[in-house]
């Protein structure tokens, strides 16, 4: 065992990686108690406006339909993959350098491949789930009926876990030499530049599960927000298509806050990007606090029916 007791020796001239330390903002006590207070205040606003949708969604049964049951869905998701990192990067502003041991940074790492990629797929669910309503809205209730929600509800859960996670563990990575990883957390593009065996394959796996997680569902949104613009624009009633163009801009604008970061983030070559590496551990971290943040106020605040199932809600309480 070495001095300081992060590596192991597993052969003559090598070491093996048992613990990283999180450099990403070592030696700015100031900058990390900035962090620190928008973690906790954004954390506060992701917990509390996600769980009143799940709580809403569940309890009013005017909200029991197939586009609520996905909204909740997607709360459930933001609220696990808030949980999987944020209170632990809390945690760590107030060391100026914190160690993980590498089981958690690996349960951090998976946690965020996966919750990552469930948020992709459920997203093109949820634009499939829109096409429908308004481009079939006498069928809506019979295409989208209990049974097809459940089956694409499952496909969003498994699949994402399939292609990310057991792979992952089929095959663990092997870190020795430098442990330093320069993030708050165990952030899979931080972590993977410590790996000190062949990479190549990996970075084919990445790029195929990116091609899966990534550019297929936005293809699939594309295509179904063609489909339905075409669908908006052959409506005759003004109304209708002011509700449409309601419905789908909450949906276009999560989209677009959460699969740009992503996009930029695990797509696109550092060469191309051309930033600082503090402002791009600012912009890999977007997407995992910001858009959950925003989620709910984006659903909420551009819908009535949610509104009203809040009020209800609080009249119920204010009664007891």
């Amino acid at each position: 065992m070495t001095a300081n007791g992060l590596m192991q020796e597993v052969g003559e001239n090598e070491t093996e990686v048992t613990e990283f330390v999180l450099i990403g903002w070592s030696g700015r006590p100031k900058a990390r108690m900035g962090i620190m207070a928008f973690l906790l205040f954004s954390y506060s606003i992701i917990v509390v406006g996600n769980g009143l949708i799940v709580l809403v969604v569940i309890t009013d049964p005017r909200l029991h339909n197939p586009m609520y049951f996905f909204l909740c869905n997607l709360s459930i998701l933001d609220l696990c993959l808030t949980s999987s990192g944020i209170p632990q990067s809390i945690g760590y502003c107030l060391v100026d350098r914190p160690v993980i041991s590498l089981p958690l940074c690996y349960t951090q790492i998976y946690a965020g491949l996966y919750f990552g990629a469930t948020e992709c797929i459920l997203l093109a669910v949820m634009a499939y789930d829109r096409y429908v309503a308004i481009s079939n809205p006498l069928r809506y209730t019979l295409i989208m009926n209990n049974t097809v929600c459940i089956v694409l509800a499952a496909f969003t859960w498994i699949v994402p876990f399939m292609i990310t996670v057991i792979p992952c563990v089929a095959k663990p990575a092997r870190f020795c030499g430098n442990n330093e990883v320069n993030h708050l957390s165990c952030e899979f593009k931080a972590v993977f530049k410590l790996i000190c065996t062949d990479t190549s394959m990996s970075q084919i796996s990445i790029s195929v599960t990116s091609t899966f997680t990534l550019v297929f569902p936005l293809g699939f949104i594309l295509f179904s927000y063609i489909r339905i613009l075409s669908a908006i624009l052959r409506m005759h009633s003004g109304g209708g298509r002011m509700k449409a163009f309601s419905t789908c801009g909450s949906h276009l604008a999560v989209v677009s806050m959460f699969y740009g970061t992503c996009m930029f983030t695990y797509l696109l070559p550092e060469s191309v990007r051309r930033i600082n590496r503090d402002t791009d551990k600012i912009i890999s971290s977007f997407y995992g606090v910001l858009t959950p943040m925003f989620n709910p106020l984006i659903y909420t605040l551009r819908n009535q029916e949610v509104l009203g199932a809040l009020k209800r809600l609080t009249v119920k309480k204010s009664d007891v």
